[in-house]
């Protein structure tokens, strides 16, 4: 009896310090966190935040406090890092350390840590080596796609010319386009354009997407453990995220019915066939909840970034003809009108590349980048941040940072060009993100943007119900997204 309690009580005492020592730990930890302003209990930093502005918000925080911050986000902590030199430090020179996927709470709500967009360590690794792998099988990177886009800019071509030159909002006439690309990789086929399911399909990425970045949304960001259970537009959001969600099921079980593991038709079919080859392996990652969400993701990213981007490309250069004008000029000389521009004229057509970088860069469609988290207690600069710290690495600031383009603020091609009008890059572009979570989808993007572009201003000029100088280029929304403001144009056949 004496040993037992000896024994006992050896337990509690090596407990307590165990205990002990962990506290002390941590606090050692968080006294080495970066500065920041100080915080309130449970609303954090949100006196000091205008959800109308996150962007900006922390950026001013920024001026005060350095280009590394810790702020609070509700009861989340996160350290912020802005400019090129922070977030190049940690997200190359230490990319191992800032792989971790943070939390996107809206997405968060019904992802739950699965797929390859939101997912974290060995799941994260296998999916997107996976994801990358199927892609480039199913022609990403290859001629056969940019055959699917060439044909696809075709129908949209087709699409303008209906219009006869009234002003419309290009909105989805752009997301039908760009999404029918991803749709042929990910379900094997494409939708008719008038098709009612696709359409809402896309109201409901475009809500979705829309909603991060506004105000409401940023308060979701802060506060979703209490929010989720309230009325408001998150709920709008969550159904409509639901709705895709059951839109993959129903897909995936389509093909479960017709599957022929010899002869993969797309991406859902080749996920298949990787789990009946491991369907005796307990510990596999290739299941049905990862199929569904991998597929959610690559279906959702693969249509609204660079339907966005464009619509916001479409508004920067009305507001700019000048530099329309130019677009116009290298297209005729390069290409001609006889022929739709291939992703090999590129090379011949610097102008053009420089201005679809730079509406990328201007348009800066996702800001405060999805969130990192580091996977261990990691040494950064002078700071030690506990494992899983979340990180917003903020590609905004990478983007506008005055030490690589000297006008950040203006809309200006001539940030990509040399003396001699011949592109030239520039290591600040980081719209796809940087290191080892950076958007795989990135090649893809590239060849989209320059086919798409091209080949509509092979066929048109743009005109606004505005004049030039009365164009506002000022985001409706900037939150997660940027989202740019609402608009009607002409297409005039040239």
């Amino acid at each position: 009896m004496l040993a037992s309690g000896l024994l006992l009580a050896a337990l509690l005492s090596c407990l307590t310090i165990m205990v002990f020592m962990s506290v002390w730990r941590q606090k050692k930890l968080l006294g080495k966190m970066p500065p920041g302003p100080p915080a309130l209990p449970f609303i954090g930093n949100y006196l000091q935040l205008n959800t109308e502005r996150m962007y900006n918000s922390l950026m001013k925080i920024s001026k005060r406090y350095g280009p590394v911050f810790t702020v609070h986000l509700g009861m989340r902590r996160v350290v912020v890092l802005c400019g090129y030199e922070a977030v190049k430090e940690a997200l190359m020179d230490q990319a191992e350390e800032f792989s971790g996927r943070g939390e996107q709470a809206t997405f968060n709500r019904i992802f739950k840590g699965y797929g390859v967009a939101f997912s974290n360590g060995e799941r994260a690794k296998q999916l997107r080596r996976f994801s990358i792998c199927t892609m480039r099988d199913f022609g990403v990177g290859k001629r056969s796609i940019e055959e699917r886009i060439q044909k696809e800019a075709g129908f949209l071509i087709e699409a303008f010319q209906g219009t006869q030159g009234a002003f419309i909002d290009p909105t989805f006439f752009l997301s039908r386009t760009v999404s029918n690309v991803i749709s042929f990789i990910v379900f094997g086929d494409r939708f008719d354009y008038e098709d009612k399911e696709f359409l809402s399909l896309l109201s409901m990425i475009l809500g979705s997407f829309q909603f991060t970045a506004t105000s409401k949304g940023q308060l979701y960001e802060m506060f979703s453990s209490v929010m989720k259970h309230l009325p408001g537009p998150q709920q709008q959001a969550f159904k409509e995220l639901q709705g895709l969600e059951d839109f993959i099921a129903k897909k995936v079980e389509q093909n479960q019915r017709t599957l022929d593991p010899n002869s993969p038709r797309d991406f859902i079919d080749s996920f298949l066939i990787r789990m009946q080859e491991e369907q005796k392996n307990p510990h596999t990652e290739f299941h049905l909840k990862n199929l569904v969400m991998t597929t959610l993701s690559l279906f959702f990213a693969g249509t609204e970034t660079v339907s966005t981007t464009l619509r916001y490309g479409f508004l920067m250069l009305m507001k700019h003809p000048d530099v329309e004008a130019k677009v116009h000029e290298e297209i005729d000389r390069v290409v001609g009108k006889n022929r739709q521009p291939k992703f090999e004229d590129r090379a011949k057509m610097p102008y053009t590349e420089a201005v679809i970088h730079e509406i990328q860069r201007f348009g800066d469609i996702i800001p405060m980048s999805l969130p990192r988290r580091v996977t261990k207690d990691t040494k950064f600069r002078n700071f030690l941040l506990p494992k899983g710290t979340e990180v917003f690495p903020m590609l905004g600031s990478v983007l506008r940072d005055s030490k690589f383009f000297s006008n950040p603020g203006d809309f200006n091609p001539q940030h990509f060009l040399d003396e001699k009008g011949q592109f030239k890059k520039n290591d600040a572009f980081v719209p796809f993100s940087i290191g080892k979570r950076y958007c795989f989808g990135e090649g893809l993007a590239r060849m989209e943007l320059f086919l798409f572009l091209t080949t509509i201003m092979q066929n048109f000029c743009f005109k606004s119900p505005q004049s030039p100088k009365d164009i506002d280029v000022s985001p409706k929304h900037v939150g997660f997204a940027t989202i740019p403001p609402s608009y009607t144009m002409s297409f005039r056949p040239r």
